[in-house]
């Protein structure tokens, strides 16, 4: 690590912690050259996979866009940020954990579906018929039929 004030490039690590629930390491260093003192953070960088969508097209894996999916489908539901957060970091991780290096886009919206269930079940048929293409009223009741079935067992 360069020292941010002489530039030198030995320094070393003082002090180091935990921070935001062990996923950062806060590391305070000391120049050994100029003696100044600093703080750096570190992170694990995990890679997330490629989408594989639809007609073939591969893109990188957009938090930004599972984020304005879920919170159109929770418009006006009384969930809070902090679920929708929680719902996205379980989502990812299952994402990761699968190991691959491309994904179907087909996978990741049924984890949406998956994690809306839990959060909300109007939020839930909201996704389900953009996410499944509803045709008609009839594959819309069915599917609040098969979540009303789901929840007497």
């Amino acid at each position: 690590m360069h020292c941010p004030f002489c530039g030198a490039i030995d320094t070393k690590v003082i002090d180091s912690r935990l921070v935001t629930e062990g996923n950062h390491v806060r590391r305070r260093r000391e120049c050994i050259t100029c003696e100044e003192r600093f703080t750096t953070y570190e992170s694990a960088e995990l890679v997330m996979p490629r989408i594989i969508k639809q007609g073939g097209i591969r893109e990188p894996f957009n938090e930004d866009k599972l984020m304005a999916g879920l919170t159109k489908a929770l418009e006006k539901r009384p969930v809070s940020i902090e679920k929708v957060e929680e719902a996205i970091t379980r989502i990812k991780a299952s994402l990761r954990a699968t190991g691959e290096r491309e994904i179907q886009s087909r996978d990741v919206g049924e984890q949406v579906m998956k994690e809306l269930r839990n959060l909300d079940e109007v939020a839930f048929v909201r996704f389900a018929s953009v996410y499944r293409s509803f045709k008609d009223l009839n594959e819309f009741r069915a599917e609040i039929d098969r979540l009303s079935q789901d929840n007497i067992k």
